[in-house]
């Protein structure tokens, strides 16, 4: 997503279709009782090369990530009608592919559709109040009903393991218990929902223990008080109290809502914790939206640093949302992300300061006052508290499609916070907008820290002619670029 922080380098862009793969990598293929002469099969490399060095390039572009994230806890909640819609098998194999990379994974799903049919074969109506279900005798026997098949479904899925397909030698293990304490609802406002509940405990230390052990824990829509009652829950209730009772790192929603919409009903692809709460309290969302957002927003004020919304409409989404830096839904940050904006000239006094101390040990070119004024509308900056703690520029050389980052710069007091990363991603974003291909910097010593962000050696020939006219050969500065 765009200037997303909590994520490594971008990846390029995943093939449009599966690349061909040698039929060794599918299934064992007997020795031919001919050799192949050496030119054809150099010739049939050749064929495929351009298919298989785009999977290799995607394949490492996307390892930043999984390192990242191996032994990272993510919740991952997904809607009853993802299961109605066929697509449980897709997602159970996503699932298993992130537990092989090192990821815990903690399973909830809903089951509202699937309570809604058992209603419909008892002949009985289904009764809300305020967008909840008042759960009687009948309904709370349906729920029962419903989370009990569905969870035989979903352990089945993921016990699959037949060759050829994503599940093969998977060996996932699958624990489900009693682990969400439940309290009811009660009577609100005259209204008796009776068997619907809320959660009032989760046993963590149980889920943790399960975990570290490689298992992937499910929980279902139900819980059960101390006197061994039974009470339907929300989908959404039980994932951000389990989420914020494991500290994990993520929270994930799965649903049939593409994200969240901002005013004029694009989707917004990422918002501070602070925007989805001004968002929720001015109501202009649709109530499905509103529902899931309130939930995340709960997880985040519960410690966790980063939720998402995404589409089961998307195949693949999970892994999209995941590896890809523009992903496919809404993600919400605990950090407030619109501390990183375009500079005014109000903040040309705290960039001089800023830049000054790396001006003076020759890491940065000098610039005056009247450079920075005059290049104002080219600076993002990272404000908090009103003190800048970081700048940076972008010129555009539109004939090229190129545009250079210059002044890229953080506080001392800020090093080790990412507010680096986050620069260079607005930048980057920026870029993009204006339809720039490529990205590059002139450094003189942190090379190895745009390297690490994916930006390559270049040469001097390489920059747009303008700015190879300006070329210091004196300083020598390092030509990197990336392709955006």
């Amino acid at each position: 997503m765009n200037a997303r922080t909590d994520t490594p380098p971008e990846p390029a862009e995943p093939p449009a279709a599966a690349p061909a793969l040698p039929p060794t990598a599918l299934s064992p293929v007997s020795a031919p009782a001919t050799p192949i002469p050496s030119s054809a099969a150099s010739a049939d490399a050749d064929a495929a090369g351009p298919d298989r060095q785009q999977f290799v390039d995607w394949l490492r572009a996307v390892a930043p990530y999984i390192h990242a994230f191996r032994g990272k806890t993510f919740v991952i909640a997904f809607s009853g009608e993802l299961v109605k819609a066929g697509v449980l098998n897709a997602l159970v194999n996503d699932v298993a592919l992130l537990h092989a990379m090192g990821m815990q994974i903690v399973l909830v799903f809903g089951s509202r559709p699937q309570v809604e049919e058992q209603l419909a074969l008892r002949h009985v109506e289904s009764r809300y109040a305020d967008g909840v279900r008042i759960t009687d005798n009948a309904a709370l026997e349906c729920a029962k009903e419903a989370a009990g098949e569905l969870r035989l479904d979903i352990e089945a899925a993921f016990s699959q393991g037949l060759p050829n397909t994503p599940m093969a030698g998977a060996q996932l293990s699958v624990i489900s218990g009693n682990f969400i304490t439940a309290r009811p609802v009660g009577i609100v406002n005259g209204v008796d929902y009776q068997h619907t509940g809320l959660v009032r405990k989760v046993d963590g230390e149980s889920m943790r223990m399960s975990l570290s052990h490689g298992k992937v824990v499910l929980l279902s829509p139900l819980g059960f008080s101390p006197t061994g009652q039974a009470f339907n829950l929300s989908m959404e209730d039980v994932a951000s109290a389990t989420a914020s009772a494991l500290r994990a790192d993520k929270l994930i929603f799965i649903t049939e809502v593409p994200g969240v919409p901002d005013p004029v009903g694009k989707l917004m692809t990422e918002m501070s914790l602070r925007t989805a709460a001004e968002r929720l309290h001015n109501n202009h969302l649709p109530p499905d939206v509103a529902y899931y957002l309130q939930h995340l927003v709960k997880a985040l004020k519960g410690g966790v640093p980063r939720a998402h919304l995404i589409p089961f409409a998307q195949d693949g989404s999970v892994l999209l949302e995941l590896f890809l830096h523009d992903g496919v839904g809404t993600m919400i940050s605990d950090s407030d992300l619109e501390s990183l904006r375009e500079a005014t000239l109000d903040d040309v006094g705290g960039i001089l300061q800023l830049i000054a101390p790396l001006e003076a040990d020759g890491t940065l070119v000098p610039r005056g006052r009247h450079l920075i004024e005059r290049d104002i509308g080219n600076f993002s900056v990272i404000e908090h508290d009103g003190v800048l703690f970081g700048c940076a520029a972008l010129y555009e050389f539109p004939r090229e499609n190129m545009g250079e980052m210059a002044c890229l710069t953080v506080s001392s007091e800020a090093q080790g916070t990412g507010d680096g990363e986050r620069l260079l991603k607005r930048i980057e974003r920026r870029a993009r907008a204006l339809g720039l291909e490529r990205l590059f910097v002139l450094t003189t010593r942190t090379e190895h820290w745009f390297l690490k962000r994916g930006f390559v050696h270049a040469t001097v020939d390489d920059l747009p002619e303008d700015k190879r006219k300006l070329y210091n050969w004196q300083r020598k500065s390092m030509v990197l670029m990336k392709k955006l």
